[in-house]
């Protein structure tokens, strides 16, 4: 897609799409350009098949996965929608006839991208890029052994996919608090093909998200305690050999913990 020179650097809004493949690093240098192809194929045939031409968006390769901004003429909802629908199709027949099947991580957001002659940045594009790459997308694409993963951002999700539409159920998507680079956002995912995925504990949007990292989803770093609820009581994640009790009365005296030593009992 040709930018007049005129607008070399002026923000547009567009549609960001990034796309990443499962475990890029285990192909090894013979195996990377069959990877590689096989993302160029789903991406432009789903293109195809979605009546959107490959010459009217942007797409940059990025080695292991490849970058695509997508005018504002063209329908959001058409690449959530159809483009995703025949994306996952695409995919997963490919995949029942490979040795390796490819896993694509993708994750859309709308937001102003900027132009020039070495390809597009701004804040949407680092936004996109990170939810495609959050341990919360790897986690489920590694735990579900699936094809695909759709990641969006909370105003994409609110905006386009809450409303629904054709090929778009928002009750397939699962909300999860993430912590970027650019600080904590809400995301919400989906397995194409497939009901809500389960997520764990997590935030709801708008909220505190004091408890993601009980999580195992999470991408905040896990921790032995908390920093407390409202009324001021710590917060404690109870592992294999400690036991976490509130507001408890014993009636009689009782053991806690392992009997270890000479006083183990016999069977």
């Amino acid at each position: 897609m040709e930018h007049d020179a005129l607008d070399a650097g002026e923000a547009r809004y567009e549609l960001v799409i990034s796309v990443d493949a499962r475990g890029s690093g285990q192909y090894s240098d013979a195996e990377k350009p069959l990877m590689r192809r096989q993302i160029y194929e789903v991406l432009e045939t789903a293109f195809a098949q979605a009546g959107v031409g490959r010459n009217a968006v942007h797409l940059e390769d990025r080695g292991d996965g490849v970058l695509i901004s997508v005018p504002g003429r063209i329908a959001v909802a058409r690449l959530l929608g159809l483009w995703m629908t025949e994306l996952h199709e695409k995919l997963r027949l490919d995949n029942r006839r490979e040795r390796r099947p490819l896993g694509l991580r993708v994750a859309m957001h709308v937001g102003p991208v900027r132009h020039d002659s070495e390809g597009i940045c701004g804040d949407a594009v680092n936004l996109a890029c990170g939810l495609a790459d959050s341990s919360v997308a790897r986690h489920l694409l590694e735990r579900e052994q699936a094809d695909l993963v759709l990641a969006v951002s909370e105003s994409l999700y609110r905006e386009v996919v809450a409303p629904g539409g054709k090929f778009i159920d928002p009750d397939r998507f699962a909300p999860a608090r993430i912590t970027l680079k650019g600080g904590e956002v809400t995301a919400w995912f989906q397995l194409p093909g497939r009901p809500a995925p389960a997520l764990g504990k997590q935030t709801a949007p708008g909220t505190s998200p004091a408890t993601a990292s009980e999580s195992p989803t999470a991408d905040s770093e896990d921790h032995e305690d908390g920093d407390g609820d409202a009324d001021g009581r710590a917060d404690y994640r109870a592992g294999r050999d400690m036991n976490v009790f509130r507001d408890t009365t014993f009636e009689r005296s009782v053991h806690i913990g392992h009997n270890i030593g000479t006083d183990r009992r016999k069977d």
